[in-house]
């Protein structure tokens, strides 16, 4: 377990008083553990930017009656193996799928393979949620 540090900081009222209906609204129980998270998400962003080994989750929803989607799907995962840890296909309803791809590889790669989907002709939304491996320095 990880040795806490205690910190004192100064905010004004207002900035408080928003920050502590923010925190109460995202079910976060201590304004340290908002705090935390606030910081968290701050260092997964910058390792987005530094181009550290990262890992995130391509969301992708499409008709799967367009065979060419689905072909040009599995192409590019193939393509792009070296990043991908493995994808998860859902049915949405009888025309609407949903591909989640779980992809670990450095920044420039997993954004170069987000905006190779993102050109797919007949998507319907393609999401890029980025995350981290939990090994940044």
């Amino acid at each position: 377990m990880s040795k806490l540090t205690r910190i004192s900081i100064s905010i004004e009222d207002d900035v408080i008083r928003r920050f502590d209906a923010f925190s109460e609204k995202q079910g976060l129980p201590t304004r340290s553990e908002a705090i935390k998270q606030l910081i968290s998400s701050a260092l997964v962003q910058n390792e987005w930017r530094c181009g550290e080994v990262v890992a995130g989750v391509i969301t992708i929803i499409y008709d799967h009656h367009k065979t060419l989607i689905v072909q040009r799907l599995l192409e590019i995962q193939h393509n792009f193996s070296d990043i991908v840890i493995c994808s998860q296909h859902a049915h949405l309803d009888h025309d609407n799928c949903m591909e989640n791809i779980i992809v670990k590889g450095e920044v420039c790669k997993v954004k170069e393979m987000h905006k190779t989907l993102l050109a797919i002709k007949g998507m319907k939304h393609t999401t890029l949620s980025m995350s981290t491996t939990g090994n940044a320095k």
